[in-house]
């Protein structure tokens, strides 16, 4: 089986990153993480770009393509720690998708797509708990009752999908904007380029989407596969970054790239890094071809390329000595950006054993 791009996706990941290169240098990133971790016009121009609607249905103003284009969008922004609210925007588009009524879907994607509204989701509970059988929060009577404290952009989000339980069980529920009984408080984070928020509901009023936890599932695989092409993206522009310092950086009179030692660490990072791609591919082709293997080669992917991301960070920053732990050189951004990919949505153990769990194991 030929498993590659296609000249349109390549095309795509071209056009993406070259808009990132002239509109989202690491300047314009420190700028907008200095300032609140959102720009209006940035995002807006993604949208312009048909990055939020890359998933969305043509009947509703978007491209109508697949899990993996949107994939291949994370993992450019990866590339260029490029903030903002791209994440939970993409997975509440996925949560109306699998489980909006038409009147909802004619509503809310329109709006989504062209970059309009931005949306989020509202999963994970206390003590990094992102099962959701074991979600507190619980509705009645169409009032959600319950605290989201890692809820990606809250405060500027127009609708929040939320992961909640009635007397069927675990399902999503839609919070609009200004709803009554809605507290947000921001969080001071690791990452200062995806801002997250602490979310208090009480009795706010709540409209369930369809699907129950097949929704919920199906929203979190498509978030398992983000995030796991985003630390691919992150990945490979740490191991760039380090290649280039080690070809001017002189030690002893020699670029320290001549050293065995150097060489051996960095030929390490490429022959780790350049295999998983085919990870978050497969990954991402499965949620959409393979729908009864999609969950457990989403979690393989979020707990392989998260782990991943976390080391080459690490290694990057010494293979940089002391300049790699300055506020001044850039490669903090993405050992910021390393640490929510692999706490957000459960860490890489939880998911291997879930994807154990799923094999038979």
């Amino acid at each position: 089986m030929n498993f590659g791009l296609s000249e349109e996706q390549v095309l795509l990941k071209s056009t993406i990153k070259r808009f990132l290169e002239e509109q989202c240098p690491t300047t314009r990133v420190r700028a907008i993480m200095e300032s609140g971790g959102h720009d209006a016009a940035l995002w807006q121009g993604l949208a312009e770009l048909g990055i939020a609607g890359l998933i969305v249905p043509a009947a509703y103003g978007g491209s109508g393509l697949e899990l993996l284009d949107l994939a291949l969008a994370a993992e450019e922004l990866g590339y260029a720690a490029t903030p903002g609210p791209f994440l939970g925007a993409c997975l509440a588009t996925v949560a109306v998708l699998e489980g909006g009524d038409a009147a909802q879907k004619e509503r809310w994607l329109p709006r989504l797509a062209a970059g309009e509204a931005i949306g989020t989701v509202a999963f994970g509970e206390a003590d990094s708990q992102w099962e959701p059988a074991q979600y507190a929060t619980r509705v009645a009577n169409g009032k959600l009752t319950g605290a989201k404290p890692l809820v990606p952009y809250a405060g500027i989000a127009h609708l929040m999908i939320v992961a909640a339980h009635d007397t069927s069980g675990p399902g999503l529920w839609l919070v609009e904007r200004g709803a009554p009984g809605v507290q947000i408080a921001a969080l001071k984070g690791v990452d200062m380029t995806r801002r997250l928020d602490r979310v208090q509901f009480t009795d706010a009023p709540a409209t369930k989407l369809g699907g129950s936890s097949a929704g919920t599932q199906r929203t979190l695989d498509a978030g398992c596969v983000l995030i796991a092409a985003d630390a691919y993206g992150g990945a490979r522009r740490c191991l760039d970054m380090a290649a280039q310092y080690a070809q001017q950086r002189e030690q002893f009179g020699q670029i320290i790239g001549a050293f065995q030692a150097v060489k051996h660490q960095i030929a390490n990072l490429a022959a780790e890094i350049e295999p998983s791609l085919s990870l978050y591919w497969y990954a991402a082709h499965a949620f959409d071809r393979i729908r009864d293997q999609s969950e457990r080669h989403a979690a393989m992917a979020k707990a392989h390329m998260t782990d991943l991301y976390d080391r080459v960070t690490r290694d990057a920053t010494e293979l940089h000595g002391g300049i790699g732990f300055t506020w001044e050189f850039d490669l903090h951004l993405w050992f910021r950006r390393a640490v929510f990919d692999r706490s957000f949505l459960g860490e890489a153990a939880v998911h291997r054993a879930r994807a154990a769990t799923l094999a038979g194991w």
